[in-house]
């Protein structure tokens, strides 16, 4: 009874002194305003002994009051941590904590930031609400956070035992939705009970331009929203547009899995259609599959399946294969027609952590020479225009041995698109031993003739394919298979001649391996000459030797340092160079090439082989090549910088021909013609400018063979022009590094088509969210606030290309088009442009496209038209830009029936 007593009296002084103190502090926080840390360390209550009880502690600047607690009630299970700019205000009386102006409280996994926070840690609750400034206007709103879900309401009460909270006017963002509420009734850590919701994917959750309404919603963050009735407003102004339920998936994932909901179409040449329908499989972290297909009422379908993969620091990559069964018109019709069509494409890429030793990569495209011709499900006019589809999959290793080591295998394949035929090797094997110099010492210098003797060895194995569409992946295509193997030991040397000139020579040997050769003669059965195909082993040697001889030469004129160009420098680099080849006429056979049996010719066995055959006759070659570049020092128009500006006149003009020492004048003639090329960059490196010529010295007779005789000696010219070409390609922008800022689309290269947009813009029937400029359509969001000092972005791209020809007298222009790629921001939400072009030899428009398109925020606007030529076409679309609601959209576009 005494102790108890004793308690009390002493509980009361502690009381006492502690109240002061915290009035104390009250009272000079009014006077000199400062942030003040406090923190509540709370302990469960669990039995005790009689002599033990519970206690709150209350944590001040200076003082620590312990106030007992009932060992039977419950209080907080962790430590609650605040603090606040103006003031913190404890209330022993009603056991409430107080925190004013930029209040911020902390408890376990909850932090809470508000205008004003009231703790009542008597029920364990928490208060949190807005402030409301002189002029009436609201801020600091509360944020509320529990793990990784936010919420930003006007006000909020929260439990800390039972963790159920009452929250008004939420706002939350979940993934691409962000979400608005009157009230919100948190159930637990995982359910949420909405009144009065809406939904959108506005980046402006107070004045959406649209959203979904509904009264009654169980939300589960990170996982699922299940409403009742829903309604879609746009604008404010609620449309037809209603469901009795909805479902909205809400992963945290990257990505889940789900239907893709079609386009309708329809089409005079195969009916009524959905297009672009399918499933999206999010399999895993690593690989995802999309199924997709198109059907048609006159029996035409499609079927796509696409995936992506990727491992962090191994590799990444994409799959695509499409099938399209082709029905034109209607059975018993002269039009009809039935077609199926496919295209496979791989790309693949490895990542150099992986392994620094060995690559892998994979650029594949083979399919039907006509699928991007006749493919009813294709808007990129690019890949339409394009004539050939290439692949290549490379695996490349290096074996870290003395010498060095290196191997690849490559397997190619070139289609082209107009002959069907297709050119493959499968695979090519290359086998390289690093040079060895036999004659350095143990110094490791090298210098002089001796000491840079080296040798290598190169082995090229290849299995080439010849075939055609109709006989792709046939056994025909392989028995037709030529395969062979060229083993290669050059030995080389280079050294200084005169201190000027640089001097190098080489002996080459060559042996090459072939698993087919044929023999030749007359049939008299047929009359004519056959060749019979011989399978077994056989291989020819061969030889050779050359050398060169090149220097430098600099050449500087120099107009003062006062002048606006101060000088211009000349480089020249002339090379000599002289190769031999001896007659391997040992490896050449006769045939009778008539029925007498008293004309014979000669032949090589080995004419169809892989690396052809031996010459037969001595090869004895002087060559000259000359390469100029020409380059300024003017003065920089900046009066600030001292050092004058550098500016490339001319990147190169090369001059290159050779000369026959063996020429007799009847096979062969002594001079070769002469090549000039050359380019030069303009405007700031903005325009590319490629020119070339071939000149010959040597007339030709009427039916256009070259005659041993010279063309000046024939009435003509020094040279006879036998043809010229130039191009010309100009890209500028209105960005201040006049760099176009759009992102190639890498599909459309694997399509065949171009990077640029001269061609057209590539438009992706399966996500239509991408914007047809420049994919940026999200962060156009500039606002306009004086029309006339606005800055709109715009880009434009040229290419001109004019061809001369001119061998055999014709003297005629056989190409001269010009392309011009243009497209502006007209206000900061539309967008215009436009791909065109003219050919001057043809007399008429060449491809062209018009394109618009218009930024609703949340939702994209566009058209684009093909207005003539075979692949006339209109395409219109809108659609909301997220992801996860794709599918709201309308999508129309005309089926080119000239296809």
């Amino acid at each position: 009874m005494q102790t108890n007593l004793f308690n009390i009296v002493l509980l009361s002084f502690f009381l006492i002194i502690g109240c002061g103190t915290l009035h104390a502090q009250e009272l000079g926080s009014q006077k000199k305003p400062q942030t003040t840390i406090k923190q509540v360390d709370a302990v469960k209550a669990t039995a005790k002994p009689k002599d033990t009880i519970a206690t709150k502690t209350i944590q001040a600047t200076d003082t620590i009051i312990k106030i007992k607690k009932s060992p039977k009630k419950a209080i907080l299970d962790g430590k609650v941590r605040y603090k606040a700019e103006q003031y913190a205000k404890i209330d022993q009386k009603n056991k409430l904590i107080t925190l004013y102006d930029k209040a911020e409280l902390y408890y376990q996994d909850i932090e809470l930031k508000a205008g004003k926070i009231v703790l009542d840690y008597e029920k364990n609750e928490v208060y949190a609400g807005r402030m409301k400034d002189s002029t009436g206007k609201y801020s600091q709103y509360p944020n509320f956070k529990q793990g990784t879900n936010i919420v930003e309401p006007d006000s909020i009460r929260f439990n800390f035992k039972t963790k159920k909270a009452l929250i008004y006017n939420s706002r939350s963002d979940q993934g691409e939705f962000k979400i608005k509420a009157a009230i919100t009734k948190k159930e637990n850590d995982s359910v949420y009970f909405l009144k009065g919701a809406r939904f959108t994917t506005s980046a402006n959750i107070e004045d959406p331009e649209y959203y979904f309404q509904t009264n009654k919603v169980k939300f589960i963050p990170g996982k699922k929203v299940v409403t009742g009735l829903t309604n879609m407003v746009i604008a404010n102004v609620p449309t037809p547009i209603a469901l009795p339920f909805a479902y909205f998936p809400m992963s945290k994932e990257t990505s889940i899995s789900g239907i893709i909901l079609p386009s309708y179409n329809d089409s005079n040449a195969r009916g009524f259609s959905l297009q672009n329908g399918g499933y999206y499989f999010a399999l895993n972290d690593h690989y995802d599959l999309t199924v997709s297909g198109d059907y048609y009422t006159n029996g035409s379908y499609g079927m796509r399946f696409e995936s992506s993969y990727a491992k962090k620091y191994s590799f990444s990559g994409n799959v695509n294969f499409r099938f399209e069964n082709l029905i034109t018109s209607e059975r018993g019709f002269p039009d009809y027609s039935k077609q199926k069509i496919y295209n496979i494409q791989w790309s693949h890429s490895r990542d150099a952590k992986a392994n620094p030793n060995s690559t892998f990569s994979a650029s594949v495209n083979l399919g039907s020479s006509k699928y991007f011709k006749t493919s009813i499900n294709l808007a990129n006019i690019g890949s339409n225009l394009n004539n050939t589809l290439s692949s290549s999959i490379s695996y490349a290793k290096t074996f870290n041995t003395i010498p060095q080591l290196r191997m690849s295998l490559t397997a190619t394949h070139s289609q082209n698109t107009q002959t069907e035929v297709i050119n493959m090797t499968l695979p090519t094997l290359q086998l390289s031993v690093d040079r060895v110099y036999p004659f350095v010492g143990k110094d490791g210098v090298k210098k002089g003739f001796i000491k840079n003797i080296n040798l290598q060895y190169n082995l090229n194995g290849r299995n080439e394919i010849v075939t055609n569409d109709s006989l792709f992946f046939k056994p025909q295509m392989f028995k037709d298979a030529r395969i062979g193997m060229q083993h290669s030991i050059p030995i080389s040397t280079n050294f200084k001649l005169f201190k000027y000139f640089s001097a190098s020579t080489t002996a080459n040997y060559n042996e090459v391996w072939t698993a087919k050769t044929l023999q030749r003669g007359y049939n008299t059965d047929k009359s004519i000459v056959e060749d019979k195909v011989i399978n077994g082993f056989d291989a020819y040697r061969t030889y050779s030797f050359s050398s060169s001889l090149g220097t430098t030469v600099y050449g500087t004129f120099n107009f003062g340092d006062n002048k606006k160009i101060q000088s211009i420098r000349h480089v020249m680099r002339p090379n000599f160079s002289y190769s031999y080849t001896p007659s391997f006429e040992k490896y050449y056979d006769t045939y009778a090439s008539d029925a007498t049996g008293t004309i014979f010719k000669q032949y090589s066995r080995f004419e169809n082989g892989l690396f052809g055959a031996p010459g037969i006759t001595n090869s004895n070659i002087l060559g000259f090549d000359l390469s100029n570049t020409f380059e300024a020092k003017v003065r920089d128009s900046d009066s600030t910088k001292v050092a004058p500006k550098k500016i490339m006149l001319i990147n190169n003009l090369n001059l290159s021909t050779s000369y026959n020492l063996n020429a007799d004048g009847v096979t062969s003639l002594a001079f070769a013609p002469i090549r000039v090329s050359g380019g030069t960059q303009l405007f700031e490196n903005k325009m590319n400018v490629n020119f070339g010529t071939t000149l010959d010295p040597y007339a030709i007779d009427n039916t256009g063979n070259r005659i041993n005789v010279f063309n000046i000696n024939n009435g003509g010219s020094l040279f006879r022009m036998t043809s010229a070409n130039m191009t010309l390609n100009y890209s500028i922008s209105s960005s201040s590094n006049d760099k176009k800022s759009k992102d190639k689309n890498s599909q459309t290269t694997r399509n065949g088509g171009r990077e640029d947009d001269l061609f057209g813009s590539n438009t992706n029937l399966n996500d239509n969210r991408r914007s047809q400029f420049d994919g940026s359509e999200e962060a156009g969001t500039d606002v306009i606030s004086e029309f006339f000092h606005s800055k709109l972005p715009w880009d434009m791209t040229f290419a001109y290309s004019l061809t001369y020809g001119n061998n055999n007298r014709e003297k005629q222009i056989t190409g001269n088009s010009i392309m011009i790629s243009a497209n502006a921001d007209l206000t900061p939400k539309w967008k215009a442009g436009i791909s065109t072009g003219y050919d001057f030899v043809q007399n008429g428009v060449t491809f062209t496209q018009l394109r618009f398109e218009r930024d609703l925020l949340s939702w994209r606007m566009d058209f684009n038209w093909t207005p003539f030529g075979t692949n006339a076409n209109w395409g219109f679309f809108i659609g909301i830009k997220s992801g996860v609601l794709s599918d709201l959209k309308f999508d129309k576009r005309s089926l080119n029936t000239n296809r």
